[in-house]
């Protein structure tokens, strides 16, 4: 076990106290491969030396792409014990996108782990936007937003926003030595904050899934029941690839004792099935953002015979909520209706661009408090016991896989393609991933236009997650609502000229963190 003082340790300290106490222990496991906390530090101590001998001046981030494997795990280790801000954007990001990102958050450069050369540079024609003063010196880990837009947002968070988080997510979950977790998301998930990065800092094992191999329902199955894995937490999709290939084989994960699902709903099929497939398991919805980390949570009754429609829960210790009615402007006490805004431990003080706020980061909105709120955009529905329902959106924003896109930012891609007169996109529900993504075009006149060009088009612009899974050429146009608009509603109804599976390979790679 390790020493008292660690359970109030952050990750840095909770990490070293972990490499002092248990060097020999195992701290990651990826593809069959063990790497113990002793050997974790040791590269984590030579990327850190590496850092130092680049002199760069304090404060200046770096880059790294967040490509899982235990190098990268100790390259992000090594920036930390170096006091050096890091931005972790998503490997499956345009490289047109991700040089802009590294430009625009100051990155000196752009590190591989281990001294390989980078992918790509920052974009010298890109501004920088710089952190104020008071707030750059705090500032540890930059994540960003989902990329449903042209530029996702930057999101700064200080280690002391982490530690917090660590230190609530160790109780809640008994996170520490002798217990196994499994990381499904991809590194430049918020999710890792609890299953990568608080498991290192509280003596765990971290199984790293491969994102090669993380749409396998099979490879996850064989990972649960080898490793003997206690906690899983993962977007919906990853539990349906379980259920399904359980199903199989008749097996259950009677080991694992924590289930926890977010980023998305989960399909009825896939919450029925839980209680049997995680016999012994309490299982948890957890809801968040980027933007606040982790703000609700809901635990399953588990002896239920039905199961409605999971709710988002209540808050967890220290953050407090809001339901503002969108008509009056004024709370919702008790029972009732409107769009939620948080405040929580362990949440971003703004974005690096303030300018990208659009209002979501707040004062309280009735100025009641002098707390930082961030309005979710999220609408909700608070019952009699106090738990709190989500029940849609206020702009077009949608979930894939655990990703959160935009439709209308697909349809504004789709319409910059110069042989597209119109387009609509649809989000419809799906077993697996939560939502798939319909777009129909209307080609302009004589255009030859096919579906693959038009998907490379879309690869180039957009993240794996934000590709349509139904792309529909027409050269009529689009069905229209009584209003003149395009109706989405019929989007999945047209006759196809030209179709293609979500599989059907483009020219430009696509790769994303978590697969279709």
């Amino acid at each position: 076990m390790t020493r008292p003082e660690s359970v109030e340790l952050g990750l840095l300290g909770g990490f070293l106290t972990q490499v002092r106490d248990r060097p020999h222990a195992t701290a990651l496991v990826f593809n069959g491969e063990e790497t113990t906390y002793r050997e974790l530090y040791e590269q984590a101590g030579r990327e850190r030396d590496r850092l130092a001998r680049l002199r760069l001046a304090p404060g200046v981030p770096v880059g790294v792409l967040a490509d899982k494997s235990p190098a990268t795990v100790a390259l992000v280790l090594g920036c930390l014990l170096a006091h050096r801000p890091l931005l972790l954007p998503s490997p499956a990001l345009a490289d047109t996108l991700l040089a802009d990102l590294f430009a625009q958050a100051g990155c000196a450069l752009v590190l591989a782990p281990g001294g390989a050369p980078a992918r790509l540079a920052p974009n010298p024609a890109t501004t920088a936007q710089p952190l104020p003063a008071d707030e750059a010196a705090d500032v540890a880990l930059m994540l960003t937003t989902s990329g449903s837009t042209s530029l996702p947002k930057i999101v700064p968070l200080s280690l002391g926003a982490v530690d917090r988080f660590t230190r609530w997510a160790a109780a809640a979950f008994d996170i520490g030595p002798g217990r196994t977790v499994l990381n499904y998301a991809p590194l430049n998930f918020d999710l890792c904050l609890l299953d990568v990065w608080t498991t290192l800092a509280r003596g765990g094992r971290v199984v790293l899934v491969d994102p090669a191999l993380a749409a396998h329902g099979r490879h996850l199955r064989d990972l649960v029941l080898r490793h003997r894995v206690h906690i899983v937490q993962a977007v919906p999709m990853a539990f349906g690839l379980l259920q399904d290939a359980a199903a199989k084989t008749g097996d259950t994960f009677p080991g694992v004792d924590h289930v926890m699902f977010t980023g998305d709903a989960i399909p009825d099929r896939t919450l029925a099935a839980l209680p049997a497939l995680f016999p012994r398991a309490r299982i948890h919805n957890i809801y968040g953002c980027t933007e606040t980390n982790d703000s609700f949570v809901h635990e399953l009754d588990t002896t239920a015979t039905t199961f409605p429609p999971v709710p988002i829960g209540r808050p967890l210790p220290g953050v407090r909520a809001l339901i503002l009615d969108p008509d009056t402007h004024t709370p919702v006490e008790g029972p009732g209706s409107g769009e939620l805004f948080v405040s929580t431990p362990f949440q971003a003080r703004g974005y690096l661009d303030r300018t990208r706020h659009a209002d979501k980061f707040t004062a309280h909105p009735l100025g009641l408090d002098d707390h930082r709120w961030f309005r979710t955009g999220d609408l909700v529905r608070r019952d009699a016991t106090g738990t709190l329902h989500l029940t849609g959106r206020t702009d077009f924003q949608v979930k894939v896989r655990g990703v959160a896109v935009n439709t209308a930012e697909i349809e504004r891609v789709l319409q910059e393609h110069p042989d597209v007169l119109e387009a609509g996109v649809a989000a419809l529900p799906d077993a697996l991933a939560g939502k798939r993504l319909v777009a129909a075009v209307q080609r302009a006149p004589g255009s030859t236009l096919t579906g693959l060009q038009l998907r490379t088009h879309c690869a180039r612009h957009l993240p794996r997650a934000a590709i349509p899974h139904q792309l529909t050429l027409t050269d009529e146009p689009l069905p229209k609502t009584a209003t003149g608009k395009v109706d989405r509603r019929q989007l999945d109804q047209l006759d196809r000229i030209d179709q293609l599976s979500p599989t059907t390979p483009v020219a430009t790679p696509i790769a994303e963190g978590i697969p279709s």
